[in-house]
């Protein structure tokens, strides 16, 4: 059959190179651009998925460059406390030095007191301008903001907080109290010896958490002078004694499961009073002795009386805290806070509202995904000398010229004081540089170990969806130019065949 009107074979030919050109053009487009897809009609559902984990990737690596800041903001923040110890250090050394007070000129002391002054000033300067590109880091300015704090919070920590709203609420439920170790001492009145007692000298020893002593009496001492006495030593047995009623009560100098009190008669001890001896108080109310409790001073030495203290056991917001004496501490992801509670809040139990978060601390992004989830936050508290210490022995800044504890001045007991103070400077500093540095380790470090292998798998499944297999690409290339040559030759021939229908015209 020979038609010239219509050469179906040079259409079917044409048909067939115009696709041919397409594919060698789609293997020549992704050989030169890597990708698989290029475009939505590549591969639709492929374009989705590639987009979504590109938008994953670039929020990971985001991400990792945040932790990276962040560690070099914790980095800046280590080194300025860092030299605020070394400070405080040289302060423990220099008030030691001063209480030497026999050997020591009243100029010698002022010296001292110049160098101490030299000290907190240097202190509140690096507190001051220790800064990350304009941001303080130790001056207040990363620590938490609060509002409406209880009375029976007596100090309090806040080193992490994450909440959505305006403010977050802190609350204690005080689930056990707070105890000394408590001991009653009975004397019945002032100590008096029967006719059968060789020696008139009424000897105990008291023994708590910092050590023991063995004090004597003699006939006619009074439940005042044994207190008194016993009060003496307090800084060595962390024992303290109050007269009451017809004997002494002795209690630890700090609450908790590690303080305790024991006392035990060491020498011939016949009391002529009925009832002496010491009695123990009832575990869960320390107003009532228990009855038939007593251990007696008949004997020329009996059995230890020793009663330990208790730690407080509570939840703060529903999370189980830690309990020590009368301090509580709860870490979670979403709250990090230390409280310490007064004698009279710690022993009561119940629910209390220790304060309200209201904003401040550090915040950093350390996930793809903007929320809380991918938050991580850390307070740092103020660090300067009017900051460090606590409410109950005193501020670092009370160790300057002209202040409380200032070391030309101060007697001894002061200087003990102002000792104190400073070795509860220095457990502040190292605990928050050993918070700041677990934040460092545990939890930058972790995370951006963690989002590297996660950018890394969200890339190479991109890759699997998105770049072109340039294997195949090439074998496609190259089967798409012989199809194309061969068409292109077929093309020709088809074109050619309308021409012999000539030869019929003769």
């Amino acid at each position: 059959m020979s038609r010239i009107n219509t050469n179906v074979q040079s259409l079917i030919a044409q048909r067939v190179l115009g696709q041919n050109n397409s594919s060698l053009n789609t293997s020549l487009e992704r050989l030169s651009t890597g990708l698989r897809i290029n475009r939505g009609k590549d591969d639709p559902a492929g374009l989705i998925a590639s987009e979504n984990l590109k938008k994953d990737l670039t929020g990971i690596n985001a991400a990792i460059a945040n932790g990276e800041r962040a560690d070099q903001v914790i980095n800046i923040a280590e080194g300025g406390l860092n030299e605020v110890s070394n400070l405080l250090n040289e302060l423990q050394g220099l008030l030691t030095a001063s209480a030497n007070a026999a050997g020591l000129s009243t100029a010698e002391k002022e010296a001292n007191q110049l160098q101490i002054d030299s000290i907190l000033q240097t202190i509140d300067s690096i507190s001051g301008q220790t800064s990350f590109q304009g941001t303080k880091l130790l001056n207040g300015n990363l620590e938490y903001s609060t509002s409406s704090i209880n009375a029976g919070v007596t100090d309090f920590r806040i080193n992490g907080a994450k909440f959505t709203g305006s403010s977050v609420a802190v609350i204690a439920n005080v689930t056990q109290s707070a105890q000394t170790g408590r001991v009653f001492l009975s004397t019945n009145g002032n100590i008096a010896f029967s006719g059968g007692a060789t020696s008139n000298i009424f000897s105990i020893e008291v023994s708590g958490a910092l050590g023991s002593r063995e004090i004597s009496f003699q006939s006619g001492a009074t439940v005042n002078d044994i207190a008194n006495a016993i009060n003496q030593f307090t800084d060595l047995t962390g024992v303290e004694a109050t007269a009451s009623g017809t004997g002494v009560r002795l209690d630890s100098s700090e609450f908790g499961g590690q303080n305790f009190v024991s006392v035990q008669s060491t020498g011939e001890n016949g009391l002529a009073n009925a009832g002496t001896g010491t009695y123990t108080y009832n575990a869960t109310d320390q107003a009532t002795v228990v009855a038939g409790s007593a251990a007696t001073f008949a004997a020329t030495s009996t059995n230890a009386t020793r009663d330990a203290g208790q730690d407080i056991g509570a939840s703060i917001n529903g999370n189980i805290a830690t309990g020590n004496g009368r301090n509580l501490n709860v870490n979670t992801d979403f709250l990090n806070v230390e409280i310490t509670l007064s004698n009279t809040a710690s022993q009561t139990l119940g629910s209390i509202t220790a304060f309200n978060i209201t904003g401040g601390g550090a915040d950093f992004q350390l996930a793809g995904n903007v929320d809380i989830g991918g938050r991580v936050a850390i307070g740092i508290e103020d660090l300067s000398s009017r900051k460090l210490g606590n409410s109950s022995l005193g501020f670092l800044d009370e160790l300057g010229a002209g202040r409380a504890f200032n070391v030309v001045t101060s007697s001894a007991n002061e200087l003990a004081t102002a000792q104190k103070i400073v070795s509860k400077s220095i457990e502040q500093i190292s605990q928050t540089r050993g918070r700041l540095g677990a934040f460092q380790k545990n939890v930058i470090g972790s995370t951006i170990r963690s989002l590297g292998v996660a950018a890394e798998n969200t890339a190479a499944a991109n890759s699997v969806i998105a770049d072109a297999d340039f294997a195949s690409e090439t074998a496609a290339l190259s089967r798409s130019q012989v199809l194309v040559a061969a068409t292109q030759n077929t093309l020709q021939l088809a074109n050619q065949n309308p021409q012999q229908a000539l030869q019929l015209l003769g």
